[in-house]
């Protein structure tokens, strides 16, 4: 029974319990690397003001609400024309659910769905997160105080099974024994076209733990797809960038400086309005489903599920629309926008695109790529309603 594992399994990947926080409060006040980011973070604030603030803090929850809240608070005022929350497709709020999304931001979405439950009155969510991106000591403390438990991927073949298990046993644990929500992402890492399909290895991750036959081990964790919408992707032209060093380089692979300049990006720069809408949990669908398929279709059906889930419930914006037409060379979609709407998206696209420094500069395919990032939630929208 998962509930008799030894809980210990678990330290190395899950977050701190609130009796660890004291000592690791001060290991991260004492941080010089963290002392800096938190003085650019909130200038307005004395570090030592901030320090005693942490120190006081007697839970995960408390250090949520107290420190990171209202630095979030400040980048939906910033950079943001406001963030909302649509759960109402949930028939039980109170459930545990373990939230499967596509992928925006490395550091908002978490951030804001979290900030965003709390503002209905809800907990928030336990937050999985790649060790790829704890780059620095503080930033593995601060996110585990943060209720994050770490996705493990510089591993061998052999150890990845076995850290997937582990994992998978710990989301099992978290969803049944600690009645704590879950986010993950459908994918590892983000779609950079925006072309958000779940990958069935994440399916096969969360089947390891539990108990019975697939489809018993997945309702058990009360998955609900949840579309995340920004108007505008700050991380746009890096990831037009990307997709040319790829295209130029077959061996081409980001770098720890491009991670770190991915997430700022990511949290300094304008987003428009973003929206967070959840599909119905899957579970009655999964009841219905043949559990006599074989493995590889199961899970092939049970993430086009999802997808449905996802791409339906996109909240579609002008630029959405603006982006299809450009790509067709047609005004199938005029009704959605003003002229002024195509006008202020295309001179933002060729903003985007002066920003991207490289050598050999192919502007014809950068700027395809960022009218495809534009585009794609529309086109999956239209597919999944479609079926």
């Amino acid at each position: 029974m998962m509930a008799m594992n030894n809980a210990s399994e678990f330290d190395e990947i899950r977050p701190y319990y609130d009796d660890e926080l004291p000592v690791v409060f001060e290991e991260l006040i004492a941080d010089p690397a963290f002392q800096k980011v938190a003085t650019a973070a909130l200038p307005e604030v004395p570090f030592e003001t901030l320090a005693q603030q942490i120190r006081g803090c007697k839970t995960k929850r408390d250090f949520q609400v107290t420190c990171c809240y209202p630095f979030l608070w400040k980048i939906i005022n910033a950079v943001t024309d406001g963030v909302t929350l649509d759960i109402s497709a949930l028939s039980e709020w109170q459930q545990p659910y373990t939230y499967v999304s596509n992928h925006r931001d490395i550091v908002l979405d978490s951030g804001f769905l979290s900030l965003m439950l709390v503002e209905k009155g809800l907990d928030t969510v336990e937050i999985a997160i790649g060790d790829n991106l704890l780059i620095y000591p503080w930033i593995k403390k601060l996110v585990r105080i943060n209720k994050s438990f770490i996705v493990q991927r510089t591993l061998t073949m052999r150890q990845m099974l076995e850290a997937s298990g582990r994992m998978s046993r710990y989301m099992h644990h978290t969803i049944r024994d600690k009645h704590q929500s879950i986010w993950i992402a459908q994918r590892e890492g983000r779609a950079k076209d925006a072309d958000d399909l779940t990958q069935d290895s994440v399916l096969k991750m969360l089947a390891m733990g539990g108990e019975g036959d697939s489809i018993n081990r997945l309702m058990e964790m009360n998955i609900a797809p949840l579309s995340i919408s920004y108007e505008y992707d700050p991380c746009d032209f890096l990831k037009a960038k990307e997709f040319q060093l790829k295209r130029d380089n077959a061996d081409y692979k980001k770098t720890t400086a491009d991670d770190l300049l991915n997430m700022q990006t990511g949290i300094i720069g304008y987003k428009g309005r973003v929206h967070f809408q959840t599909a119905p949990c899957i579970n009655a669908e999964l009841q219905h489903m043949d559990r006599s398929l074989p493995r590889q279709e199961l899970f092939a059906r049970i993430s086009a599920l999802i997808d449905k889930g996802i791409h339906s419930n996109y909240r579609l914006y002008p630029n959405n629309y603006i982006a299809h037409d450009m790509l067709s060379g047609t005004a199938t979609f005029v009704s959605h926008y003003t002229e002024e709407d195509k006008q202020r998206f295309m001179t933002y696209v060729e903003r985007q695109l002066s920003r991207i420094d490289l050598p050999n500069k192919d502007e014809a395919f950068l700027r395809g790529k960022l009218l495809l990032m534009y585009a794609n939630p529309l086109r999956n929208y239209l597919a999944a309603m479609e079926k």
